[in-house]
């Protein structure tokens, strides 16, 4: 072996721990305190307690802002994969006239600072009358969401065979029918990544959240609200820690049925 490729890579591999210990042992810190007994964030800790779980399930507006921003992840979610499969469609079954500057325009957002974005759209609705709500909200997630749908959507299209869809044609299905019984089956794996992407995005998301909400209070919006108050930093931390679980758990599940969906299949052999 060539010792230089060897020392690149092993190189390569101690900045990949680091990287990775520098990323992710703050956030487990997290389960580690919601289960101190205490009020502050320190070491050495004092005694095992689950009573800030027990705290944060009794928070009656703790429980609102979950609905809400469910709510808003869920509609979020479904709007912005319906669009990006219609997009990724679009993008990979049709010769589009100007498709590069399209796909540009589309996964803009993307690249916009929140801020920037938040305030653009704040004076955007304020200018034309409408009154912030959660579906101001949802509209804003669909915004940044749907480019996560669309990317997910077009490399599920781009290994799929269209002589399928054509063979089901000249079999006499319609277009409709042919949607429904060929290609969303096959698509089906990626749909389910772009839901579950999407809503992690959604439920997660603060900025436009901040800025579209009015007087409608999303989770991420509540758990800002509540770090001003020192005696509920340990709720918050019980509430960081279910989070953290639930996206670890929804991030990982979708990327493993989009592995599923994007697997080739091998044909088998005949003895």
């Amino acid at each position: 072996m060539n010792p230089g490729r060897k020392t690149r890579f092993s190189g390569l591999a101690v900045y990949s721990v680091l990287y990775l210990v520098f990323i992710y042992v703050p956030v487990l810190l997290l389960p580690l305190f919601s289960f101190n007994d205490s009020y502050y964030v320190s070491f050495p800790l004092r005694e095992f307690t689950t009573r800030w779980y027990a705290e944060m399930a009794g928070n009656s507006a703790l429980l609102d802002a979950l609905s809400n921003s469910a709510r808003v992840a869920g509609s979020a979610s479904v709007i912005s994969t319906i669009l990006g499969t219609l997009a990724a469609r679009a993008f990979t079954r049709y010769r589009l006239p100007g498709s590069r500057p399209l796909m540009v325009v589309l996964i803009l957002p993307l690249v916009v600072p929140g801020i920037i974005l938040g305030i653009a759209l704040l004076v955007l609705l304020n200018s034309v009358g409408v009154t912030l709500s959660l579906v101001t909200i949802t509209a804003g997630h669909v915004l940044i969401a749907t480019p996560f749908a669309t990317l997910i959507m077009i490399s599920r299209l781009e290994g799929f065979d269209a002589n399928l869809e054509e063979a089901s044609r000249d079999l006499g299905e319609t277009g409709w029918m042919t949607f429904w019984r060929v290609t969303f089956p096959l698509v089906l794996p990626g749909i389910v990544a772009s839901l579950l992407l999407t809503f992690t995005e959604s439920f997660d998301e603060f900025i436009l959240a901040f800025f579209l909400g009015g007087n409608e209070t999303t989770l991420p919006l509540f758990i800002w609200s509540q770090l001003r108050f020192p005696t509920r930093l340990p709720m918050v931390l019980a509430l960081g820690a279910c989070i953290l679980m639930a996206s670890f758990v929804i991030v990982a599940f979708a990327e493993w049925v989009r592995r599923q969906g994007a697997a080739p299949t091998r044909p088998s052999r005949e003895v």
